[in-house]
């Protein structure tokens, strides 16, 4: 699955998360993070777009994949630059409440792709949801601005994809409380959206299929977690010994 939005609407948390939540499950995973192509770009344009993609199964895998099954795509930029790589017949929802004119100059739509094009229907299973609007409804009882309300928006898409993969959403619940230890009003709202998410898919109706990936089966042993950055450090480390020869590293 790929997360994909602005670089202000917290994918690579969103992203993160999720990925806690497949380890938790016993899945095997590996992740894909796509940070902005410029530093500060504007708002709501391509250059601008941040993604986080997570592959995880019940068996072994190796790659973070080229072609991802579900895409959540938080603004007109992030469809743009992102579905050509989403499969036919993938799943593709769209916080249609970010889909205003401004935005989709920005983004170098001419017209609405999710009115004017009927074959984004056809050839995916198509969710245009007002994540914005449904997000400052779970928040209107608080006491955030609308900015600090409208922040949220990425644990309510976090909730709505806990509910389509079956993850346990009482963990993250404790987990967001956890991280937001130190600011209770953000870990609050957090929930708040997360569980507005969560619900929306279970009694919409929506959605045709769920899916539970189950744990995949690993050979005893003591596994290491490292990122792309450590695992070239290690390598230049090993060949610097390999050879004899001092090797300096800055990541």
């Amino acid at each position: 699955m790929r997360f994909a939005g602005d670089s202000g609407d917290g994918m690579q948390l969103t992203g993160t998360e999720f990925t806690k939540a497949a380890a938790r499950t016993g899945n095997d995973i590996a992740t894909f993070p796509d940070f902005p192509a410029e530093i500060r770009a504007p708002a709501g344009t391509l250059a601008g777009v941040s993604g986080f993609q997570l592959h995880f199964a019940s068996s072994e895998i190796y790659t973070a994949g080229d072609a991802p099954d579900a895409l959540v795509a938080m603004n007109p930029a992030a469809l743009k630059r992102n579905l050509g790589d989403l499969v036919d017949g993938g799943l593709l929802i769209v916080n249609s409440g970010m889909f205003t004119k401004p935005n989709l100059v920005k983004a170098g739509y001419d017209n609405n792709p999710l009115e004017d094009d009927d074959t984004l229907g056809q050839k995916y299973q198509l969710h245009a949801i007002d994540i914005s609007r449904l997000t400052l409804a779970a928040l209107e009882e608080t006491e955030l601005t609308t900015k600090e309300k409208g922040r949220c928006k990425n644990f309510f898409a976090l909730g709505l994809m806990f509910w389509v993969y079956s993850k346990d959403h009482q963990a993250e619940i404790a987990n967001i409380e956890a991280k937001f230890a130190k600011k209770p009003q953000y870990a609050d709202a957090n929930i708040r959206v997360f569980k507005a998410g969560f619900h929306y898919g279970e009694t919409a109706e929506v959605f045709q299929s769920v899916y539970e990936v189950r744990p995949a089966s690993f050979k005893p042993g003591m596994y290491r977690n490292i990122t792309g950055n450590e695992a070239l450090a290690i390598g230049f480390v090993t060949a610097g010994q390999l050879c004899g020869k001092p090797v300096f590293y800055s990541g």
